[in-house]
């Protein structure tokens, strides 16, 4: 009952578990809109019980729609969360069938959900959900890199907006996880001249990054939350800064690729506490919009780049917090689309 009312209360059009015993298939498929277009379900494979996988398709679902909204796609938003299969999927058999299972499954609801990749999930992994519904995107496109320089050119211009120069010269940068998405922006930041503290849950990873980038430093995670910075980038898997952490961060500025870094109570700690936060539907959109366009990584990332520029501008124009102005700008579109009733 309670998912229930968590689904009433965000908008969710329906939840859906999903399971195969041979192939280990258990899934969360959440549709949280289809007002725009059918529903871009991001597909994550990661260890984690059943209840996380749902209120994370859930949450990742919302953020989706808000997100091809904001970019101005013809598409919903939904996520599909995959539960790791007790067995693993190291054997590469075994990965196709994970995979295949899904395609075949989703496959009756190819006219309201497509399919793109997420963490844990390759584009060779869609190829092969492709073999069982045409309702896919991404499998000719790296997104994670992609998403990376957009995160890197939406951090420029919303730092104009809370720093006063979209210059990273100098600009203390702490970045929470370095994944893929996080990587990328890791070596782009480096390039410019930025200064870099880097943490991941697993320590050694973030320890190796920083022995490839100069000057770089590796903490844990946690201590990443009190290191004295100019900009905090979570790129994590969602929620890495709790709202009773908020009075430790010693920013002016949260922009990261990680999908739903802050609870809405968490929005409403940085906002009170002066931080300016630039929401992640916001400036991780740019793997989305080349999987989605065809776009290469360079108008995909301009893109996200013009998007923030948008908001920093309506937001200093009528004193309002960026994310709460991002978050009407998606859903006036959608309020506005919508209007126009189906075809």
């Amino acid at each position: 009952m309670l998912i229930l009312e968590e689904m009433q209360s965000r908008g969710h059009e329906s939840l859906s578990l999903l399971n195969h015993a041979p192939s280990g298939l258990r899934a969360a498929l959440a549709v949280h809109s289809t007002v725009l277009g059918p529903a871009i379900a991001g597909v994550r494979l990661r260890e984690q019980d059943e209840q996380l996988a749902v209120r994370g398709a859930l949450a990742l679902s919302e953020s989706l729609t808000l997100k091809t909204a904001l970019a101005g796609l013809n598409y919903g938003g939904g996520a599909c969360v995959l539960l790791m299969p007790e067995a693993g999927v190291d054997d590469p058999h075994a990965r196709e069938a994970l995979f295949r299972a899904l395609g075949r499954q989703l496959r009756p609801l190819a006219s309201r959900v497509v399919l793109t990749e997420d963490i844990g999930v390759t584009p060779a992994d869609i190829a092969f959900v492709a073999q069982e519904t045409p309702a896919t995107l991404g499998m000719n496109t790296d997104t994670s890199a992609v998403t990376g320089y957009g995160v890197y050119r939406g951090m420029k211009a919303a730092a104009r907006f809370a720093l006063g120069s979209e210059s990273l010269r100098g600009v203390r940068v702490a970045i929470l996880g370095v994944g893929a998405v996080g990587r990328t922006l890791a070596q782009y930041l480096h390039r410019e001249g930025a200064k870099l503290t880097v943490a991941d849950a697993r320590l050694e990873k973030a320890e190796a990054l920083a022995g490839e980038l100069d000057g770089t430093r590796a903490v844990g995670c946690d201590a990443l939350l009190d290191v004295p910075c100019d900009i905090v980038s979570p790129c994590a898997y969602g929620h890495s800064i709790h709202s009773v952490d908020v009075p430790r961060l010693q920013c002016r500025l949260i922009a990261g690729g990680e999908h739903h870094p802050l609870t809405r109570r968490g929005e409403a700690a940085v906002k009170e506490a002066g931080i300016v936060y630039m929401p992640d539907f916001a400036i991780n959109a740019a793997g989305l919009i080349a999987a989605a366009t065809g776009a290469d990584m360079n108008h995909a990332a301009e893109r996200v780049y013009q998007i923030v520029t948008r908001i920093t501008q309506v937001a200093e124009q009528y004193d309002k917090a960026p994310h709460l102005v991002a978050r009407r700008m998606a859903e006036r579109r959608i309020d506005l689309i919508g209007g126009l009733g189906r075809v």
